[in-house]
């Protein structure tokens, strides 16, 4: 691991946004959140990873205020005053220890089960009916279902405004109902929302829209994107960069001001013939600020310690390749998952050189929030 550090404590401006630090604390559903309330030490698990040197503290995903947004137990939700106050605990414990915070606005679709809070009898919600012994377990959207969600999304982000949020993520990734309607294999509609790449993409326009008529010109929206979906990890939206170009353009000029563009490992490159990874090939393609995101700091990826339970990652791998890659201005951003959930100072023994007091990952640490 490298001794200097630094390009990752530079500041980062973008409008209004003002960050102390390249580093990005990437969005981790958690299930902490009772009610889908954040508790005081919700509040405190955000406040340490800001103490510590992250610029930019983006929330695990918080469900829109939708019948059927959510898929999980104890996830936060982003709607209700109860819950608004909670994050409102969060922002202010953020801000005051230097940092910046985004909550990720969540919508899962059609991974929701029957029997799922708040709602046990409301099915998953997604781009096309799928029923089971005659029972409907997800609800294909009609139109109003759709306005129903871009409504919730830009609701959403009018209240992370209000509290002051600093930003808003979007999740359209890993085979969510945003990412439903992107991914051919989960949308098979023949109206204006499937077909087409196109029209597989309206849905995320309609929703990029409304969120920036609610937030104003000036507000930073973040959208979060992934090749891979959870029920395919080898899928391909764009499998090409043609293609990638053609998916991100009306994003982009419907109002993203930062992609943030998940990979499994950040160091592999997206298409033959070049050593871009998928945020490199973003900023090629649009010109926006991107965050890169995948395995930062260790070296192995996620899947391998969910199927090995006694897998350990070790926490010195690539960081002389991310920095490299960030000074030739591949990315802008560095989004860190798993080594800040176990290690809440990972960036400041990153910033001293204390490398031998990080601490390695396995799944035991996502039993408890530190």
């Amino acid at each position: 691991m490298s001794t200097h550090a630094g390009p990752l404590f530079e500041p980062f401006t973008l409008g209004s946004l003002n960050l102390p630090s390249r580093l990005v604390m990437a969005p981790m559903t958690r299930n902490f959140s009772p009610n889908g309330v954040p508790t005081e030490k919700v509040v405190e698990y955000y406040r340490r990873r800001a103490a510590a040197g992250v610029g930019l503290v983006i929330s695990e995903g918080t469900t829109v205020g939708h019948c059927a947004a959510n898929g999980y137990p104890h996830v936060p939700r982003f709607h209700g005053e109860d819950a608004l106050a909670g994050w409102k605990k969060v922002v202010d414990a953020v801000h005051a220890a230097g940092g910046r915070f985004a909550p990720q606005l969540w919508h899962v679709g059609n991974v929701r089960r029957l029997g799922t809070e708040p709602d046990g009898t409301v099915p998953g919600y997604g781009p096309m009916e799928k029923r089971k012994d005659d029972k409907v377990i997800v609800h294909g959207m009609t139109r109003e279902d759709i306005q129903d969600v871009v409504n919730a999304f830009a609701q959403a982000a009018r209240d992370a405004k209000a509290i002051g949020c600093d930003a808003v993520e979007l999740h359209g990734a890993h085979g969510y109902l945003i990412d439903q309607f992107f991914w051919e294999g989960t949308n098979q509609r023949t109206d204006e929302y499937g077909g087409s790449m196109d029209n597989r993409g309206r849905f995320a326009v309609e929703i990029i829209r409304a969120v920036r008529e609610a937030v104003g010109p000036d507000y930073p929206i973040i959208f979060r994107f992934s090749q891979w979906k959870q029920q395919d990890y080898t899928a391909r939206l764009a499998p090409t960069p043609e293609l990638l170009e053609q998916f991100l353009t009306p994003l982009s000029e419907a109002g993203v001001d930062i992609f943030h563009c998940s990979q499994r490992r950040y160091w592999e490159p997206e298409f033959e013939g070049s050593d871009l990874n998928l945020a490199g090939w973003t900023r090629k393609i649009t010109g926006k600020p991107c965050i890169t995101v995948g395995s930062v700091g260790l070296d192995s990826e996620f899947l391998e310690y969910m199927v090995k339970t006694d897998k350990v990652a070790g926490t010195a791998a690539n960081i002389d390749d991310l920095l490299q890659r960030l000074q030739d201005r591949e990315f802008d951003l560095v989004a860190v998952g798993r080594a800040l959930i176990v290690d809440p100072e990972w960036p400041a023994k990153l910033r001293e050189g204390r490398f031998d007091e990080v601490l390695p990952f396995s799944r035991e640490a996502l039993k408890d929030l530190v």
